[in-house]
């Protein structure tokens, strides 16, 4: 595989922003560039700036910044050749799954034991209702055969009419219904990327889309998004690596909680057309707005068909309920319909009555949302705040969950502390490429104040339980 990707000097130093005046200057530079790495804005593998452009670009000594790369090298954050550059690397990184016991229960408990490592709420209070009035419906449809492998009309109009109100006119033939969001990221993976193929991700991004991806064979091309995204980074990640697919969560990004605003989206999809990939808009959590004004969907900017659009009813209204959807052009709707019958013949019909049901009592739904992860956020965050204060994070303005930064990379330590203590968290590797993200945790605010705030408990005494282990401070690299 050759290794394509670059960094110029220009676009280092604006990620660096500063180079600290302490002295040695390049002890400074070389812990910034490692940050860059372990963060993920500069990804894996990509050739960084030769020592003299970036020189330049940061106004110091070529002689500073071949210290630093020297620095780095010894530590295992850049692998040279000579005569042909410097790759980002990490020491042996190893990537992690995310293979740890679920347990599901009323409260996200089951005996003593509380589960941070899902992001999705209990049914909504209306659901009942819903339910009985899909059952109703259900003899007009139990005459035929029940399978329909683009989704039942009366779902997919609900579907469209949304997407309609939500400034981007919609007709029912470009909806696809799919079992979850998850079969509907891999369906289009499955119609889109053939093995090899080099598709874009997000770092941190959902893990089970890189899944997907990985054994679909696509060679995956991680662009940072630890503070949000960067157009010229990812405009430059898909030309230089030939992206045939982009695949980003714009609406309360999983797991940050990023709201990508409408001039990103309009530079992300611009990026898109320039290198000819199409763009996969992971929209799951769109819609669950606590406490900012709601964005028009990426394929708003767009005018050829080159962003697909997934949604899903597990976030919104609930994960019992598998229905997913695409929105995509009508030639490409009719593929996926075909493309689908190796993998299933089409949704459970009664499930999609339900969300057709669900959709016409949206806003009361939405409302309930608001009002409960509202509560639960600020609890979180508040308890975090008295009782872990070095840890930081950026409190989200919607969706599901708060990305925590820890002071040192520790987050699988913490993680394994925290599982003895009652509690089950998921490590930021889990949410990348190739195992950067240490010191990051993603943790939901979906379970109540009271449970979140004593779990919070639980996880101070693990984290002390990791600070009092000999030689905690410094700590090694991580492999």
């Amino acid at each position: 595989m050759s290794e394509t990707r670059y960094v110029s000097g220009l676009q280092v130093a604006r990620l660096l922003g500063e180079v600290p005046h302490e002295r040695p200057v390049y002890v400074a530079l070389a812990r910034g560039l490692r940050g860059l790495i372990q963060d993920g804005k500069v990804a894996l593998r990509v050739r960084l700036p030769a020592e003299r452009d970036l020189a330049t670009a940061l106004g110091v000594s070529r002689t500073t910044v071949t210290a630093a790369y020297d620095a780095l090298r010894e530590d295992g954050y850049i692998t040279s050749r000579q005569g042909a550059g410097s790759w980002t690397a990490l020491p042996l990184a190893q990537p992690l799954s995310g293979g740890a016991p679920r347990f599901t229960a009323q409260h996200g408990r089951v005996d003593g034991m509380t589960d941070l490592g899902c992001a999705a709420p209990a049914a909504p209070e209306v659901f009942a209702e819903c339910v009985e009035a899909a059952v109703r419906e259900l003899p007009r449809y139990s005459c035929g055969a029940g399978y329909e492998p683009n989704g039942v009309m009366a779902l997919r109009v609900a579907i469209a009419e949304r997407y309609t109100r939500r400034g981007l006119p919609t007709r029912p033939e470009e909806i696809v219904v799919t079992t979850g969001a998850q079969h509907a990221c891999a369906l289009l993976f499955r119609t889109l990327a053939n093995s090899g193929d080099t598709v874009m991700v997000e770092r941190p991004t959902y893990p089970h889309a890189l899944s997907s991806l990985r054994d679909r064979g696509a060679r995956l091309v991680p662009v940072g998004v630890h503070d949000g995204w960067d157009v010229e980074l990812m405009g430059a990640a898909m030309r230089q690596a030939a992206a045939r697919l982009a695949y980003t969560v714009p609406d309360f990004q999983n797991p940050t909680g990023h709201l990508m605003a409408e001039e990103t989206r309009e530079g992300v999809v611009a990026a898109a057309r320039a290198a000819q990939a199409q763009v996969i808009s992971d929209e799951t959590f769109a819609e669950l707005e606590i406490d900012v004004p709601p964005v028009r969907p990426m394929a708003c900017f767009d005018a050829g068909g080159r962003v697909i659009s997934v949604g899903s009813a597990s976030k919104l209204f609930w994960g019992g309920l598998r229905v997913g959807w695409i929105r995509t052009s009508i030639p490409l709707a009719a593929r996926l319909a075909v493309a689908r019958e190796p993998m299933d013949i089409g949704t459970p019909i009664l499930d999609q009555l339900i969300v057709a049901e669900l959709f016409q009592r949206i806003e009361e739904v939405r409302a309930e949302r608001r009002r409960l992860l509202l509560a639960s956020r600020d609890a979180l965050v508040d308890a975090l705040n008295l009782r872990l204060p070095e840890w930081t994070f950026t409190v989200p303005g919607g969706g599901m969950s708060l990305w925590v930064r820890l002071p040192a990379p520790v987050a699988v330590q913490v993680s394994e502390a925290a599982l003895r203590r009652g509690v089950r968290i998921v490590p930021g590797p889990v949410f990348g490429v190739d195992g950067v993200l240490e010191d990051c945790f993603r943790i939901p605010f979906v379970l109540t104040p009271d449970v979140l705030t004593e779990t919070v408990d639980r996880l101070a005494a693990a984290y002390a339980d990791i600070e009092s282990l000999p030689l905690a401070r410094p700590l090694p690299a991580y492999v």
